[in-house]
């Protein structure tokens, strides 16, 4: 998997969670990276070479962003927790089709030799994940087609259209398919967080304000599987460097309810929560990730456990939630004195 000297590397989606950790990433392997988004990265600087702020959904700017490229991993996607994806079905896929179809047509006429379309475990249908002791998602399970929302139909429909490139054009495409990435660095608050996010911040907030009691949507037996980010930008960079052409689940094959979530983020955290089961789009029953072939094709799978990734993130997230708290009582105390 060596890096070949002078290869220029396109990330989009680089002001968000998983792009800008993947431009860090990738600037450790010796590339020039450029990134791009609508946004520069909220928490901390970019590493990449150059960053450039365009939309995505418009073809100029999918032009500019592919101009000199060899290699692009395309992330860009408008994209939230399942409160969001669940209430934006035609702004997320009027978006995310803008953006697809332009990136991956810009790519092929600007010259990029391997193109890393980044899709969703959201692909699968609905009718294999009703129980929340589901069968691991195999890939070739994604069919006959049922998916989630409309975040999920976009991805489904944008993975086929990256095999027609690949088979009408030579362009050499990968397709990897999320399963619930999570970390430091990434969206807490304001309703486009996911889950892991959402509870630490809403046991940060308890353990900090001394009110031990969080919300939880539905009775919290849906499950998941949950992968760290150092291990999802290694796995793609595994994918970009293989031959592997088809989609291949990216992710942590360890399923947890929703509620054992709750138990092991208040762990981290030191505190006893007491959960209140509320009202809340909960998305399927039940999705897990069926590593084998992600194991056979790369000779690998996601190390780091769900403890450690959870210890990580919370730690984050708890000083994000401190100085939140602590600018909302200056703003208190001011407005008094005012």
């Amino acid at each position: 998997m060596a890096v070949r000297q002078g290869t220029h590397v396109l990330v989009t989606g680089a002001g968000g969670f998983i792009g800008h950790h993947l431009v860090t990433f990738l600037k450790g392997q010796g590339y020039w990276v450029r990134g791009v988004d609508l946004k520069h990265p909220e928490y901390s600087r970019t590493d990449a070479d150059e960053f450039e702020i365009l939309d995505l959904r418009r073809w100029p700017d999918c032009l500019e962003a592919t101009r000199g490229i060899d290699e692009v991993y395309s992330l860009a996607a408008d994209m939230g927790g399942m409160g969001f994806i669940s209430q934006h079905h035609a702004e997320i896929l009027h978006n995310n089709v803008l953006i697809s179809t332009h990136m991956l047509e810009a790519s092929r006429r600007n010259g990029a030799n391997r193109y890393l379309y980044t899709s969703s475990a959201c692909v699968y249908p609905e009718y294999r994940q009703t129980d929340a002791n589901v069968v691991p998602l195999r890939e070739d399970e994604a069919y006959p087609a049922a998916p989630q929302d409309a975040y999920g139909w976009e991805k489904l429909v944008s993975e086929r259209l990256c095999l027609h490139y690949h088979e009408d054009y030579k362009l050499d495409t990968r397709v990897v398919r999320f399963h619930n990435i999570f970390g430091p660095l990434g969206t807490w608050d304001g309703g486009r967080e996911k889950a892991p996010a959402a509870l630490c911040r809403k046991i940060a907030t308890a353990k900090l304000t001394g009110q031990h009691e969080i919300d939880i949507w539905g009775d919290g037996e849906q499950t998941r599987s949950f992968c760290y980010i150092d291990d999802c930008v290694l796995g793609l960079y595994k994918l970009m460097r293989s031959d592997y052409a088809e989609p291949l689940n990216l992710g942590q094959d360890r399923m947890v309810s929703i509620n054992e979530l709750a138990n092991l983020i208040a762990a981290c955290a030191g505190v006893e929560v007491t959960r209140r089961h509320v009202a809340g789009p909960q998305g399927v029953r039940g999705r897990n990730s069926d590593n084998t072939r992600l194991l056979d094709v790369l000779g690998w799978q996601p190390e780091i456990s769900l403890e450690d990734g959870l210890a990580r993130t919370y730690a984050w997230i708890e000083g994000r939630v401190r100085e939140s708290l602590a600018a909302t009582d200056r703003r208190e105390l001011y407005a008094d004195a005012v």
